[in-house]
């Protein structure tokens, strides 16, 4: 660092003095009776001044540089359930021999997503059961059926969060509430961002998440022939949702 402008030093050889001025004012005087001696520092009327000048300086350039470092307040955006790419697949073991896949898809919902926040996020989803996709017509109708869900046409699946956990860089910890055939519990998804953009061919912001969970039947009574058919239901969710129109 050069010398400040307008200062100047000024050396006594036989008395071992130092003076620091800047802009023709004194701001101490640096004094030793010879070279072998300690000195001392007798600061002068206008040292005062000019150190509450420089810590003025210094304090508003901290709090600039924080607030040009500081990241802009972090908003939430709302975004809508891409229907045709979201899906909740869920499997079972059957007796041991198989493992047993059926579906959800086409179904709708709401994420508000805050990138900067996650844990400010929310999430909440509902399709009618009805919609539940087995590959086999029989199948369908049993689980439709008194052993099972007994579902009426507008009987209704739903999720709605009550808490997120950031547990890393693109992972979190989904805690909400679940109904199902009437029921309500507690549910934990792990849930997973995929991508946050611009999408290539729709041209709007664009959001995918995967997430998993498992389930007990018998926690929504619908746990006909446990043990042999397993209580535990795996639960595999993959959506895309799309940024809501303002």
């Amino acid at each position: 660092m050069g010398r400040p402008k307008g200062a100047a030093f000024f050396v006594s050889a036989s008395a071992c003095v130092v003076i620091l001025r800047i802009r023709e004012q004194t701001l101490f005087v640096f004094e030793a009776r010879n070279q072998n001696q300690i000195g001392y520092l007798k600061p002068t009327k206008h040292f005062s001044a000019w150190r509450s000048l420089m810590k003025t300086l210094l304090t508003s350039a901290a709090l600039a540089a924080a607030t040009l470092t500081t990241p802009a307040f972090a908003t939430t955006q709302n975004y809508v359930l891409d229907a045709s790419h979201s899906q909740i697949v869920f499997s079972y073991d059957h007796l041991g021999y198989s493992t047993t896949y059926g579906m959800f898809s086409g179904f709708e919902g709401e994420i508000a997503f805050n990138q900067e926040d996650p844990a400010a996020s929310s999430v909440n989803v509902s399709f009618p059961v009805r919609t539940m996709l087995t590959g086999w017509e029989e199948r369908f109708q049993h689980f439709m059926s008194g052993d099972f869900f007994d579902a009426a046409e507008d009987e209704m699946v739903t999720f709605t969060s009550t808490g997120i956990e950031v547990t890393g860089e693109d992972t979190a910890l989904i805690t909400g509430d679940l109904t199902l055939n009437g029921i309500t519990k507690a549910v934990v998804l792990d849930a997973k961002l995929n991508q946050v953009g611009m999408h290539p061919m729709a041209e709007m912001p664009w959001a995918g998440f995967d997430a998993t969970t498992t389930l007990l039947r018998s926690d929504f009574e619908v746990g006909a022939f446990a043990p042999f058919v397993s209580d535990e239901v795996e639960v595999m969710i993959s959506i895309e949702a799309m940024q809501a129109a303002e």
